[in-house]
């Protein structure tokens, strides 16, 4: 039943941080209408009009509870996330990573906003910022009618940096007497990858058609125009002939089964699905024009006949300059009953924006039960990362993974790295743990009955 002392919020955006969002505010009673303008008003990334669709890649990083991607799951779990549980549900074999079938994904998530009494999801477009509590969750694609006004409401217009999506091949298309299946170094006891090998006069042969193919926008990207995490494949390529083949093509931990021997280089595919029938060329983000696409990575071994079911596209993606436009719990100063999440404020990755997504309800939650505004310890890894976006002293500011680059330091200092990282997230774990225990009030049984 729903708590009638709570108004309606309005969630904008049914992608990861937005679901999150109301299904945490659900739970505590908190009537929620979710808006979603797809599939009546697609983008042009997005294939379909699910919830929670994941557009780029269909994995979620490491599970390893000693690297920051693995230590931001354990403090989901710690903090009650729904869509890492979906997560784990619909999980399909990736070595030491967490990889989801897409489309169970979102049906799992479908079903928990279905199942909440709580929740009105509505398929319309939002043209202006609502009245009333709300979060506004729509992505690095926000429709321009909205990100207009936000831009006004903000005073800022805002920065913008360009991002790509990796292809797909069809899994009957690859030749599997060339492709092999391993993981680096047989992590995680089974073979979850296909790897394509390059001798060295194939991997600079295709280098060399790489940086010479034409591209849908055609010209040279400043360095702060592209996200990191997501350079196009030809980018990266363009920087040395060798840059790929000590990044995302790099061969380390591989044995090709016809030689006995580490290959020159190597591209990995996972798999898309629980059937395992197609499969995404790990790190081709691209923004090669299609037919461009065809004919270079089927240069790959093993690709030559490949088939593809979804190019790369490449896209432009903006975000609000959150250290100086918004408080510390992601809310406009000016209309402080609406909170930010997600991909708009800057926190890149699909579980910082659930993470993300999660801190906003319960911000929301507190601010209308009249409790404590949540304060996420700072050597927590979401919490760390949520310091630095809020930090007006953060300069130039971009999109940003959770990490232990902008950790606080333990002292006296840890020189072994690996040993170092297993205390960061020791201390990262007890952390949200004491967070957790501290703020009954925002996670008592009583509340998500």
């Amino acid at each position: 039943m729903v708590n009638m002392r709570f108004p309606t919020v309005t969630v904008i955006g049914a992608g990861l941080a937005g679901c999150e969002a109301a299904l945490q505010l659900a739970a505590r009673g908190v009537p929620v209408r979710l808006v979603e303008m797809r599939p009546e008003h697609p983008t042009p990334v997005h294939k379909t009009g699910d919830v929670a669709e994941l557009v780029c890649s269909n994995s979620l990083k490491s599970t390893d509870p000693e690297t920051a991607a693995g230590s931001l799951k354990y403090e989901l779990e710690a903090l009650g996330s729904q869509l890492l549980a979906c997560a784990f549900d619909t999980r399909v074999a990736a070595g030491g990573a967490l990889a989801v079938d897409r489309s169970e994904f979102s049906a799992a998530v479908q079903r928990l906003i279905d199942a909440s009494p709580n929740i009105e999801l509505v398929r319309e477009e939002c043209t202006s910022i609502p009245e009333g509590p709300a979060i506004i969750a729509t992505g690095p694609l926000t429709a321009d009618a909205l990100a207009a006004q936000l831009a006004d409401e903000l005073g800022s217009q805002g920065l913008a940096f360009y991002d790509a999506a990796a292809p797909i091949v069809e899994a009957d298309s690859i030749d599997r007497s060339v492709v092999f299946a391993q993981s680096r170094y047989d992590k995680g006891g089974t073979a979850d990858y296909l790897n394509a090998p390059f001798n060295k006069e194939e991997y600079e042969a295709f280098v060399d058609e790489l940086v010479a193919a034409r591209r849908v926008i055609e010209k040279d990207f400043e360095r702060r125009e592209l996200f990191a995490a997501c350079q196009p494949v030809e980018e990266v390529a363009r920087t040395g002939r060798d840059a790929l083949s000590h990044g995302a093509l790099k061969p380390v931990g591989l044995t090709d089964p016809r030689t006995g021997k580490r290959p020159w280089a190597a591209v990995q595919l996972r798999a898309e699905n629980a059937a395992a029938s197609a499969y995404n060329l790990v790190g081709f983000q691209t923004n090669l024009r299609f037919g461009e696409q065809e004919r270079v990575f089927r240069m790959i071994p093993g690709l030559e006949n490949a088939e593809f079911s979804r190019y790369g596209v490449m896209h432009r993606n903006t975000f609000v300059d959150t250290p100086r436009v918004l408080t510390k719990t992601l809310a406009m100063p000016s209309r402080p009953e609406v909170h930010l999440a997600g991909q708009l404020t800057g926190t890149e990755g699909y579980l910082e924006a659930v993470a993300s997504g999660l801190f906003v309800a319960l911000a929301v939650y507190a601010e209308l039960a009249g409790l404590d505004e949540p304060a996420l310890p700072r050597e927590s890894l979401f919490g760390c990362l949520l310091a630095y976006a809020t930090d007006p002293g953060t300069v130039d500011y971009q999109p940003m993974h959770v990490n232990y680059g902008i950790i606080d330091p333990i002292e006296p200092k840890i020189r072994n790295k690996r040993e170092r990282k297993a205390a960061y997230a020791a201390r990262a774990h007890g952390a949200i743990d004491a967070f957790v225990a501290e703020r009954a009030d925002l996670f008592g049984e009583a509340l998500v009955s």
